[in-house]
């Protein structure tokens, strides 16, 4: 609303800049963004209340959003984009928010013959997104074999296309509509499982993938594709495999040989299932008929319908994958976790595991941009045209925010995260954070709930899995587990 809130560090700040005689009761300065009119002495005041770590300031001054009050304090000369602050550096880096992108950044660039890499702080503000009207400076659309699987896709188109798909597809997986989709994960995970014979070794990171495949088709696009396995699955391994990294980073025109049927299988499946809903007379209130509805093209919700197939279900089936490798490999920790989902609706130390397996193993483990615009840092210039690649991956394990970084420590979550912004990023962050987030963190919830409710785990390979850095980081080569189904 008219509140605004700051942490510690913002009232340290604004004590560095008055003076020693600055008391948290002061009236400072505001300039009016919008309205040309400067108040000298207005109603933007500390008061005692807090919210967690976050005081309130109380304001009075209508249509003043916080950031342009963060706007108008930089030009004070109070703070600096990229988490760099003019007064106390030491205390005070990394907590400044998210704001508007610009050149002000201290971020370091490093050149790697035709590629970029940047630091902490430069990372912050690729992260972030400029105002509309100032345009774009970075783009997540680049030449790549991602564009040329995904077309239109709403991962990689920008601007106000992009913000027309995002608005299209976000209602179906809003936080709201979780608890509807609870029975159905359940029982696609009892649809996988069903096939389990006691005694067997199952690997998880196939098991896995399989489930996940199965809700995300089925929530997305009211599409049981439980007979259809194994006439998609390979097409969507090649599609995947398509995207991972490969020589073709260095050599983009390259000869990709083995691709071409199964892409068009892909193509050829979605195409059906397109044509099928339109035929529909009483259609289901689904990701698909919200693209229908728009008057998209069958081309353009082919390209979303993959984009949201692929991205929705290759990070569940990491997670869910690794979450078992890590629960192999520390058996205290599973002990405990399994101590709780028999005795309690909800594990807390469950939803810390999740959280520590995406710290440790992010699915999506690296981002790039395209520059559109030259961009200043303190170390030099990056022309237009490049591409900047920032690591989720080695941010995750940075030991100067993470204690213990290379550690499995799920308790680190059991008070709340103590870190700067954008240190913990698995869903990416600012205004085109993954669509999905909350519903993959619920999805994996659920199904391992049900997983370990009903089965015993023996790791059977714990000691042999590796990273392995395809279009999602995959414990390779597989979770192995001997499955016994426990007696209710």
């Amino acid at each position: 609303g008219h509140n605004f809130y700051a942490d510690e560090n913002f009232l340290r700040t604004l004590e560095g800049f008055h003076g020693a005689d600055f008391e948290r009761r002061t009236i400072v300065p505001l300039w009016r963004r919008g309205h040309l009119e400067l108040f000298q002495q207005t109603s933007a005041k500390m008061v005692p209340e807090q919210t967690g770590d976050l005081h309130r300031i109380e304001s009075h001054l209508s249509g003043v959003s916080l950031a342009d009050l963060l706007i108008e304090l930089e030009g004070l000369g109070l703070v600096s984009w990229g988490g760099v602050w003019p007064k106390f550096p030491d205390r005070l880096a990394g907590y400044v928010p998210t704001g508007p992108l610009t050149e002000k950044t201290s971020g370091r660039v490093f050149r790697d013959g035709g590629r970029y890499y940047i630091d902490e702080a430069a990372r912050r503000n690729l992260l972030s997104r400029l105002p509309r009207e100032q345009g774009d400076k970075v783009l997540w659309r680049n030449t790549d074999p991602v564009t040329d699987l995904l077309g239109r896709g709403v991962l990689i188109t920008d601007g106000k296309e992009h913000d027309h798909y995002r608005e299209l597809m976000e209602p179906p997986l809003h936080p709201s509509n979780l608890s509807g989709y609870t029975q159905m994960m359940l029982e696609k995970t009892d649809q996988v499982t069903s096939h389990w014979k006691s005694g067997d070794t199952v690997d998880m990171l196939v098991e896995s993938r399989k489930i996940a495949l199965l809700i995300i088709m089925q929530t997305l696009f009211s599409k049981d594709v439980w007979a259809d396995l194994p006439r998609i699955w390979k097409p969507i391994l090649k599609a995947i495999d398509f995207i991972s990294p490969g020589a073709w980073i260095i050599w983009r025109n390259m000869p990709r040989f083995g691709y071409r049927k199964p892409l068009r299988e892909l193509d050829d499946y979605l195409f059906e299932i397109i044509e099928e809903r339109r035929k529909t007379k009483q259609a289901p209130h689904d990701l698909l008929q919200h693209l229908i509805g728009a008057g998209l093209t069958d081309k353009v919700i082919r390209d979303q319908m993959l984009t949201m197939m692929i991205a929705g279900h290759d990070t569940s089936t990491a997670l869910l994958a690794w979450t078992f490798a890590l629960l192999g490999q520390h058996p205290e920790t599973l002990k405990h976790v399994l101590a709780e989902v028999h005795s309690k609706d909800r594990s807390p130390l469950l939803d810390h595991v999740i959280k520590e397996s995406l710290r440790l193993y992010p699915p999506i483990h690296i981002g790039n941009r395209r520059v559109a615009k030259t961009m200043e840092f303190a170390e030099g210039t990056v022309p237009a045209g490049e591409r900047m690649f920032y690591s989720i991956y080695l941010t995750h394990r940075d030991p100067s925010i993470w204690e213990n970084a290379e550690e499995f420590q799920p308790e680190r979550f059991a008070h709340g995260r103590k870190t700067p912004p954008m240190s913990y990023i698995p869903f990416g962050g600012g205004p085109r954070a993954c669509i999905g987030a909350a519903f993959g963190q619920a999805e994996a919830r659920i199904v391992l709930t049900r997983l370990l409710q009903t089965f015993s785990f023996e790791p059977m390979n714990p000691d042999k899995i590796h990273a392995h850095m395809g279009a999602t980081l995959e414990p390779r080569p597989g979770v192995l587990m001997k499955v016994q189904p426990l007696i209710p």
